[in-house]
């Protein structure tokens, strides 16, 4: 996929948009700053069709805002789904983050931390590992498909995920 864009948001995380192939779908890959680069150049390497939102956030309440405006009907396009980069996970149970503020460096927007998540499981019902990871928790209370991965595996999820999503309507008697 083709770098196109690299934007950052009012919580001062990075976004970076990827486009393969026309057609397909909008994914959203999120991960922490201690990933991103690993995960920018297996997004660089792939060979797909869609665009691919490259999602680097600090903590939930950026990642739950950037996908909210992902998935805004305003900007006419929502995502078909998302990949948390961290462990090898294929479920986990609801999660309760503490309430704290996190204090806005210059130039960024300080905000209110915490609250509580909904269990999620994978979105293709993979079996495997299951533990807590809070960004997928935070998906999955938005209503949005999540799968998690190690960074390794990244590219082997999507391609995967890709296979399985249908590029395109059927008619159904």
């Amino acid at each position: 996929m083709q770098l196109v864009s690299v934007w950052s948001d009012l919580y001062a995380s990075t976004l970076a948009l990827y486009s393969g192939r026309v057609g397909g779908h909008r994914w959203l890959i999120a991960v922490t700053p201690a990933q991103a680069e690993t995960v920018a150049q297996t997004l660089g390497e792939l060979e797909g069709k869609g665009e691919t939102v490259l999602l680097v956030y600090a903590d939930l309440t950026p990642l739950e805002a950037a996908l909210r405006g992902q998935t805004d009907a305003g900007l006419g396009r929502g995502l078909a789904g998302v990949v948390v980069v961290g462990l090898d996970l294929t479920g986990g149970p609801a999660v309760t983050v503490p309430a704290f503020t996190r204090q806005a460096e210059p130039g960024e927007l300080g905000y209110q931390e915490g609250g509580s998540y909904p269990a999620w499981t994978d979105a293709l019902g993979a079996e495997g590992e299951r533990g807590e990871c809070a960004a997928a928790s935070v998906c999955a209370g938005l209503g949005l498909p999540v799968r998690v991965c190690a960074p390794q595996t990244l590219s082997s999820v999507l391609s995967e995920w890709w296979a399985a999503t249908p590029h395109a309507l059927t008619a159904t008697d």
